[in-house]
């Protein structure tokens, strides 16, 4: 085929006889490289989703091919422009090829460095204007090419955080998709629509913006930094377990979404990651360095994102977690999801009682819904249940659940003695804070960005960089403090401490005692189901409603001046 190819191309540029072997040899190789890179490309989606380990060959051999390619039009570039026409369009094929395989990599391995690869390659694109020619010619599906590559190019910056370039390039995208629909007048024109309001709605989520002294945004990240998760004191007993791998779950009706990553997703994510270093310096591709390269410091832990799972894709990808879980290892479950309600009345208060949260029932069942309701005495299938995860408990396991059901989960029962934590969000928030509820759950913002959840349950939407940072260092203080008050405690189920030793479920832990203090002390929460809660129970008295602790959070809302917004007596109020 490739040898085809090459006499069809030549051919079409002049006499055949005239052209030097070299340079035959030069399109020859090329068209080849081009050939078996869309073939490996293509055959990625082939490649099984979930199991950490099938995919590494196949990867790195494709990597390997692209590397060539790339390389290869770079010398040869004079050649392939005047016998094989190559346009600038097709080499912007190639880097956005490139910059997807580097995005894919990160998905399948939670290292943020091959972000920053991905972004190398999709700005050369954009500053060497490589589809700049495109619209000139007269091919819809080329266009089609270039709309994908900025809404890729999109997703990878707002996963960097790179909220300057998104809205230049959710500019340049409008343009691009009105002279498109201008042009050829495509169905698809609702479709890239909807693309652009859903990135603008994306940006738009967080409730509350950070200035600088000349009215800019400030970009505030929320990965693990340095000084993120509060330090273990000598002397403090903890557990050696660390988080190895985690399912990151959105199923939320009318939450704002990109791509297949909703609000509440986006923002879990960036709690189980540390910020990305750049690669350049370390490896040259991945799949390929030996495990003596690697970084020194400790990885990400591996992540599964599911938006809108079906109950099987769902228990597919937990038990492949499951299964390839290594010793001393935890596994996270967040999920984020509209409640279920059991339908019928029950007698019995077993772990399909309670209902739980909504699974996608699409392509599940094909006439289960119509025999469902038939009988109200049959429990709700598209849902996943506190006992669907029974069987999981037999490894350690985190559970995060933000749902208007989360409590369904409050019933869980230990039975094989592994360490297990259910953090449950609040079921309803007072009315003044419901109509957020699209902008994302108030619960996960606290647990990826406490000081914003703070700031906006106070009514604050803006702030000046100097304070926002005062505050943050303010709320590391109080972090410290509440892993002591954790530690220290006499109470406390050994659970909690088992999973204090590894940083990102350390940190999540402070974040929630310090959200349900908050909650507590202020004035408009005053119902029970407004306040998060957990299984095990943390003892009340050393954690959450800790003298100590509200005194600090009074002093946080002194600095902000909003104190007005908390109950100075809470102890009295119980």
């Amino acid at each position: 085929r490739t040898e085809f190819a090459v006499k069809e191309i030549m051919s079409s540029g002049g006499a055949e006889d005239d052209i030097p072997q070299a340079e035959r040899k030069t399109v020859t190789d090329f068209c080849y490289l081009l050939d078996k890179s869309k073939q490996l490309f293509n055959g990625l989606r082939d490649l099984p989703q979930y199991g950490q380990k099938q995919w590494q060959s196949y990867f790195g051999r494709t990597f390997d091919v692209y590397t060539k390619l790339w390389k290869f039009q770079q010398q040869h570039r004079q050649v392939l422009d005047n016998r094989y026409g190559l346009k600038r369009w097709q080499i912007g094929e190639i880097a956005s090829k490139i910059g997807q395989l580097y995005y894919h990599y990160y998905l399948r391995t939670s290292e943020t460095s091959y972000l920053n690869e991905a972004f190398s390659f999709y700005s050369a694109i954009r500053q060497r204007s490589y589809y700049s020619q495109v619209n000139k010619e007269d091919r819809p599906e080329l266009v089609v090419k270039k709309l994908r590559y900025y809404a890729r190019f999109i997703v990878v910056c707002l996963l960097l955080n790179k909220m300057d370039v998104v809205k230049d390039l959710v500019k340049e995208l409008s343009d691009e998709i009105e002279d498109y629909t201008h042009r050829f007048n495509t169905e698809d024109q609702v479709e890239w629509n909807l693309v652009l309001q859903e990135v603008a709605a994306f940006i738009e989520a967080d409730p509350v913006m950070v200035l600088n002294d000349d009215n800019t945004i400030v970009i505030t990240s929320n990965r693990l930094s340095e000084t993120g998760a509060p330090l273990l004191e000598q002397g403090m007993i903890v557990g050696q377990l660390a988080l190895a791998d985690a399912l990151i779950i959105g199923n939320c009706n009318n939450q704002v979404k990109f791509s297949e990553l909703t609000i509440d997703m986006f923002r879990m994510l960036q709690a189980l990651e540390r910020e990305p270093m750049n690669l350049a310096s370390q490896m040259n591709k991945p799949g390929m360095q030996e495990s003596t390269e690697k970084p020194a410091r400790r990885e990400n832990p591996h992540k599964y994102l599911l938006y809108k799972p079906t109950f099987s894709q769902l228990y597919t990808f937990l038990a492949a977690s499951f299964k390839e879980l290594p010793a001393n290892s935890v596994l996270l479950i967040y999920l984020s999801a509209t409640g279920v309600f059991p339908s019928g009345r029950s007698d019995s208060e077993g772990p399909y009682d309670f209902g739980g949260v909504l699974t996608n029932s699409n392509r599940d069942i094909i006439n289960g819904d119509a025999i469902h309701k038939r009988n109200q005495s049959y429990k709700e299938m598209h849902c996943l249940h506190p006992g669907d995860l029974y069987p999981f408990t037999r490894k350690p396991l985190f559970i995060i659940v933000d749902s208007s059901n989360s409590v369904a989960y409050k019933n869980f029962t230990n039975l094989f003695g592994q360490p297990l934590v259910c953090l449950l969000s609040p079921t309803a928030y007072p009315k003044a804070l419901q109509d957020q509820s699209q902008r994302g759950s108030l619960f996960t913002l606290f647990l990826n960005n406490p000081l914003m959840a703070f700031l906006f349950v106070s009514g604050l939407s803006s702030m000046r960089r100097g304070l926002w940072e005062k505050c943050q260092d303010y709320l590391r203080k109080i972090n410290r403090d509440i892993a002591q008050l954790l530690t220290h405690s006499r109470s406390i189920d050994q659970s909690f401490l088992q999973f204090f030793g590894d940083e990102f479920l350390r940190l999540l832990l402070t974040r929630f005692i310090f959200c349900s203090a908050t909650m507590r002390m202020h004035k408009i929460f005053r119902e029970t189901r407004n306040y998060p809660e957990s299984y095990p129970q943390l003892p009340r008295d050393e954690t959450v409603e800790n003298p100590h602790l509200q005194k600090h959070i009074l002093e946080l809302a002194s600095i902000l001046d909003v104190r007005n917004v908390f109950l100075e007596n809470t102890l009295d109020d119980y």
